[in-house]
């Protein structure tokens, strides 16, 4: 017979690992406002978001702006230009995880950079995108 110490372990056990199932995905290893202070620190001045709006909705030599795929404003699920891929809203106070892994951030902002300016983005240039981003609510 199980003594009522041994019943109560194995409830609390139980409840937490149910608990497991049900709780949010835990972010990454930062922050959006990390991020933003991060490129700003490199860049040697702070976001601007004004900056960061004109770079993100504009089309850069090519065919595709970052609202292309994003939307505009990019507070919504936005699609792949050409491959039709669905995309979770860029603004970090529309997702939550937007922003929190820096390894993440880093590959895209690479990856979509080349497509839309045919090179890598300056720092400065992130941290514009990234202050325009935050600045929506």
């Amino acid at each position: 017979m199980k003594t009522l110490r041994t019943l109560m372990t194995s409830f609390t056990l139980a409840v937490a690992l149910a608990g497991l199932g049900s709780a949010p995905a835990m972010a990454g290893d930062t922050t959006a406002a990390a991020q933003l202070q991060r490129w700003s620190a490199e860049a040697g001045a702070p976001g601007n978001a004004a900056k960061g709006q004109t770079l993100f909705t504009t089309k850069q030599g090519g065919e595709w702006s970052c609202a292309s795929c994003h939307g505009q404003p990019p507070t919504q699920p936005g699609k792949h230009a050409s491959t039709g891929k669905a995309i979770d809203p860029l603004a970090p106070a529309f997702n939550a995880r937007a922003f929190t892994d820096a390894a993440r951030a880093d590959k895209w902002f690479r990856r979509n950079c080349k497509d839309v300016l045919s090179r890598e983005c300056t720092a400065a240039e992130k941290a514009d995108v990234l202050a325009y981003l935050i600045n929506l609510k």
